[in-house]
């Protein structure tokens, strides 16, 4: 898997220095973004028609951020030099091997050279005409950078400014932490996408995450017998360590404070593994405890396995599903793991993993019996998307599989290669539909808070009334819905939100607050569209 053309790697030293200087002019803010507005700008001077560029500018913003960092700008900067030189602009351009763009010479930007040379005088007579003291001079660049880091630069500061202004006092209101998700912060709008391997011990989980980074990583152990007892966090880092769970839940940097209601029992079960590597750049790894089957479900784990995944899920781009040819059947504690994926089906895949051990008329019956296992657990019309290969680094055994069962493991390798390497141009799209499920979810549960606050008595009776809400919550959820039109498939599981609610006193809970959800509904119809507008393609 390579990204190589969102890095610098792929330009000569020389041509990033031009390259530099050419990015501090077109930042207009000094945020080190290429906003929409200064591409325009900057972009004009290629001379190019609007059409390539709205090409470059999709290209060099695979991710959807809504503006360019300087890696992205070279991206940009090397296809306007192609384009200029003939080449049609295509995604497989930077990848193509008649192309090295280490000797690709800049673009041709038609008066740039002129405005460079004029603002260097500008700034040098700026210096000189200064008669102000250095700490003023410090304090005026310090002031305006504030100010420039605190407006809007991209989807990912509009949805975090949308969720301070609006969604958070919703959730903080009718405690939605508690019964849904905790609250969210900084780091889990920043966190790079993160993929997660679910499957019984030895199915291969963490030799798929070896093969794919061609490389150990801390605190990794392969063996037939249950070896990855926690769930692993590797993700990139300045070298290779392990940080323990309830460092890592603290850290402000990392997304998962969250995972503290789960307690001292699962901390301890959870870590971090960093280290340096090109692919952790741009995207994270889960590697899961291997779900329990047989004999071994009878033993209790001292901590909540299902929910601990339910919470990733959540925060995970991918989900893999991982069975090989002997381990197919799906047990209780699986079952209950895929039953907590529900809402979140469209990022399961399944991959049939060591399918070289089996010869292709075994595969084939292999497979007929996982997709009737996983027909009864997955209540989808659709069908999932099954992966079958090798995933190690082992040459795949053509001795079993034949020359045509080798041929299939190829393509269906690079096909989950391929999905895996869009995760980080979808990341984008997923924050946005992760961000609008949970305003949607929020909403729901301030409904659901506000009626049971409605229903308690002003004086007695108040424990006689909970009781009876508690009991009759399908009841009560179905008069919601009727009565504010709300629909079936967004609200809670009913058990679930029980085993909640019972801990909570009904009559301290808060009033249903209109505005509130006049708030929420204008971000959902206005600024969410508003914001995408605004962080598009600036050539339409």
């Amino acid at each position: 898997m390579e990204f190589s053309h969102l890095s610098t790697s792929s330009c000569s030293k020389e041509n990033q220095k031009v390259f530099q200087d050419w990015f501090t002019f077109a930042d207009s803010d000094g945020d080190g973004r290429i906003t929409g507005n200064d591409a325009i700008k900057f972009f004009a001077m290629s001379n190019l028609p609007r059409e390539d560029l709205k090409q470059i500018w999709a290209i060099a913003d695979s991710k959807r951020q809504g503006f360019l960092g300087f890696g992205e700008f070279i991206t940009a900067m090397q296809l306007v030099s192609l384009a200029q030189s003939g080449h049609e602009v295509t995604q497989d351009l930077l990848n193509s091997d008649r192309i090295d763009l280490r000797s690709l010479n800049p673009p041709t930007m038609e008066g740039l050279q002129k405005l460079l040379s004029k603002k260097r005088h500008s700034s040098k007579k700026d210096d000189g005409d200064d008669n102000s003291t250095d700490s003023a001079k410090w304090f005026t660049t310090k002031s305006s950078k504030k100010v420039s880091r605190a407006s809007v630069t991209s989807i990912n500061d509009g949805l975090k400014k949308l969720y301070i202004q609006k969604l958070r006092p919703l959730e903080v209101t009718y405690n939605f932490s508690d019964f849904v998700s905790p609250l969210l912060g900084n780091s889990d709008f920043d966190a790079k996408p993160m993929v997660m391997l679910l499957g019984q011990y030895s199915t291969g989980k963490t030799t798929f995450i070896k093969h794919l980074l061609n490389s150990s990583y801390p605190g990794a152990h392969i063996g037939p017998e249950p070896t990855t007892d926690r769930f692993v966090v590797v993700m990139s880092g300045p070298d290779e360590r392990s940080i323990p769970g309830n460092t890592a839940a603290v850290q402000a940097d990392m997304p998962f404070g969250g995972l503290t209601s789960f307690g001292t029992s699962f901390l301890s079960k959870f870590q971090c593994s960093q280290m340096p590597h090109p692919l952790l750049e741009h995207v994270s790894f889960v590697d899961t405890p291997g779900v329990l089957a047989g004999e071994k479900q009878r033993t209790q784990r001292a901590y909540d396995f299902t929910g601990v995944t339910s919470w990733f899920a959540a925060k995970c781009d991918l989900i893999l599903l991982l069975f090989d040819p002997y381990k197919l059947d799906i047990s209780d504690e699986f079952k209950r793991v895929i039953y907590s994926l529900k809402g979140h089906d469209d990022k399961i895949r399944v991959v049939l993993n060591k399918a070289d051990q089996v010869d292709t008329q075994q595969l084939m019956r292999v497979y007929g019996a996982l997709m009737w296992s996983l027909g009864k657990v997955l209540n989808t019309p659709e069908v999932s998307r099954v992966y079958i290969g090798s995933f190690n680094d082992k040459p795949i055994n053509e001795a079993v599989s034949g020359p045509i069962g080798k041929e299939l493991f190829e393509k269906e390798q690079e096909d989950l290669l391929s999905d895996l390497k869009d995760i980080p141009k979808k990341a984008c799209d997923r924050r946005i539909n992760e961000f609008v499920k949970r305003a949607r979810a929020a909403k729901i549960h301030a409904h659901i808070i506000g009626h049971l606050k409605k229903e308690m008595p002003p004086f007695l009776g108040k424990s006689k009334t909970q009781k009876r809400l508690i009991d009759n919550l399908p009841d009560e959820f179905t008069k919601i819905q009727k009565e504010y039109h709300l629909p079936p498939g967004d609200f809670p599981d009913v058990e679930q939100f029980k085993e909640v609610l019972v801990g909570h006193n009904m009559d301290k809970f808060e009033k249903l607050k209109s505005k509130m959800i006049r708030d929420v509904d204008n971000m959902l119809g206005h600024d969410i569209p508003d914001l995408l507008k605004h962080f598009g393609n600036p050539y339409g």
